[in-house]
């Protein structure tokens, strides 16, 4: 048995020496390592040795099984390096192409804008209030001291979904959630950035555009601090040397209402073609907070008065950038994007 057992282990080298391919390996593998294998099967005449016998035999198939074993590792790296060294050799790679560049996204202005005025007025103590863009009529309208049947309504032209839903025409609802949500406590400080909708579209005017709206409830508050929050404001985004002026308006949740100019940046308030010779740029539209609005959302008049403003992104966004035309923002022209790419 032994001369047998040292002729398969022969026979077994060869077959591994002439394996050409990774995929042959598992076939002699099992051809002469699995229990079904010749070589194993001459384990059952064991029971027919002696002791010593039996411990030789023993050793015997263990040393032919292990040195088989080495013997396909060994061949399995030496395929395995051939392989690899076929794919490199058939894969030729030419260093002089040159290579793929990737290019960062711009951020959009009208999100710059937001950021800018957000951090502005975040540094004056105010947060950052949100809402939904589908509002009841109550909260977009009549919390706002606009009933039914008011004037005022024709001017926003607005989405109706229903006789009770529609998308917000202005970001004001989020005040009356807001004040609301205080159970007449106050105070409140806030600003609230997002789209609103309205049935609008030419170079100036869009059907979807965004609004910043602050509200200001406290006690003991009054025009001076209106007028000395949208200075700083002003200055903040526009410069230092902008000033900034009322005019009486009118808007009917708020009483007395404003509108808001400053100082021409570009000639300095001379008078030029973007502030059309007057020297100042209509910026945003203010007011102290209509005494109605305060009652019907739950806040004492004789205790409580605050302050409102409203400035539109865009038209902040067209003013600092020069950008003609308010339907560029929404045009998903990436060489628009491109010029506000800071970095």
């Amino acid at each position: 048995m032994k001369e047998k057992l040292q002729e398969i282990h022969s026979k077994a080298l060869n077959d591994i020496e002439s394996i050409n391919h990774l995929e042959e390996l598992q076939n002699i593998r099992n051809i002469y390592l699995s229990k079904k294998s010749e070589l194993m099967s001459y384990m059952s005449h064991m029971r027919n040795l002696s002791g010593e016998e039996r411990v030789a035999f023993g050793q015997l198939i263990n040393s032919i099984k292990e040195d088989i074993s080495n013997k396909l590792e060994e061949k399995k790296k030496i395929l395995e390096e051939a392989k690899l060294q076929e794919k490199l050799n058939s894969e030729i790679i030419d260093f002089t192409l040159p290579g793929k560049s990737y290019s960062r996204g711009s951020k959009h202005p009208f999100n710059i804008i937001v950021d800018e005025v957000s951090q502005i007025f975040i540094g004056m103590g105010y947060q950052i209030a949100e809402g939904p863009e589908v509002e009841t009529d109550e909260f977009n309208f009549e919390l706002l001291n606009v009933p039914k049947g008011h004037p005022a309504r024709d001017m926003q032209d607005s989405f109706f979904i229903d006789e009770t839903n529609l998308m917000r025409s202005q970001t004001s609802p989020v005040q009356a959630h807001v004040m609301l949500s205080k159970h007449g406590v106050g105070p409140i400080k806030i600003i609230s950035p997002g789209k609103v909708y309205r049935r609008d579209d030419d170079a100036t005017h869009s059907h979807q555009f965004g609004q910043i709206e602050g509200l200001v409830i406290d006690k003991n508050i009054n025009m001076g601090n209106l007028l000395s929050t949208l200075e700083l404001f002003a200055k903040s985004m526009f410069g230092e040397k902008r000033e900034v002026r009322m005019r009486s308006s009118y808007f009917p949740f708020t009483e007395p209402s404003v509108e808001v100019d400053i100082s021409c940046f570009e000639c300095g308030g001379k008078g030029c073609s973007l502030c059309k010779g007057t020297g100042w740029i209509e910026i945003l539209g203010a007011g102290m907070v209509h005494p109605n609005v305060l009652k019907m959302c739950g806040f004492d008049v004789n205790e409580y008065q605050g302050f409102a403003f409203g400035v539109g992104v865009e038209r902040v966004a067209m003013l600092k950038y020069g950008i003609d035309d308010i339907r560029k923002f929404y045009a998903n022209d990436k060489r628009f994007n491109k010029q506000f790419n800071k970095e």
